[in-house]
């Protein structure tokens, strides 16, 4: 049954609360409209385009990071709960991938999910000690990847931060970062100190 235009604005704007990574063409395909009558429900909620809602949300979130600036964070980070959990979205450029296959190389996924583990980290210094990872299906040119850090263990300066990649809800890369609090550790201060 086809929503009437107020309905159909009414839960997209629900639907983009829930996910503001969504594109047009997603919406469109989920609400069974045209692309261009989704373009139009969201200049009319004053909803801006899926590149714009990045921003601001990223914007957002970086300013809860402590241990890394945005330019050194790999992926959009869209929610950071700092010593619990986070998110960031990473979506796959050309520049990510190899020409011959269009498959994203590995050290992308591994850095999204390394920066993530360490932006969790409440700290103003946090290094990887350790990780080990695993990569568990290819990941495409112009797929966007999902992935959520959660820390599984405090032991003193180090923390234990699980991390899983997703496309579409299908488990891509996992991988399970050992991370230090320098800054906890005397770390930070102590190259200043010197001299």
């Amino acid at each position: 049954m086809a929503l009437n235009r107020k309905e159909r604005r009414n839960q997209l704007k629900q639907r983009l609360a829930e996910d503001p990574f969504l594109t047009d063409a997603q919406l469109a395909e989920e609400f069974e409209v045209s692309v261009a009558t989704i373009r139009l429900d969201r200049m009319a909620l004053n909803i801006p385009e899926l590149r714009e809602r990045a921003r601001n949300i990223a914007a957002e979130t970086y300013s809860h990071v402590k241990a890394l600036s945005s330019e050194e964070l790999i992926g959009d980070p869209i929610d950071i709960e700092l010593g619990k959990q986070g998110i960031s979205i990473l979506a796959i450029t050309p520049r990510m991938v190899f020409e011959r296959t269009g498959i994203a190389r590995g050290h992308y996924l591994f850095a999204q999910g390394n920066s993530l583990a360490v932006a969790v980290v409440n700290s103003e210094l946090a290094l990887t000690k350790s990780a080990a990872v695993r990569y568990h299906k290819p990941v495409y040119l112009g797929q966007r990847v999902v992935a959520k850090a959660q820390v599984a263990e405090v032991e003193g300066v180090q923390y234990l931060i699980h991390v899983e990649s997703k496309v579409d809800d299908e488990l891509v890369f996992s991988g399970e970062y050992t991370v230090v609090d320098v800054e906890s550790k005397g770390g930070a201060r102590h190259g200043q100190d010197r001299g």
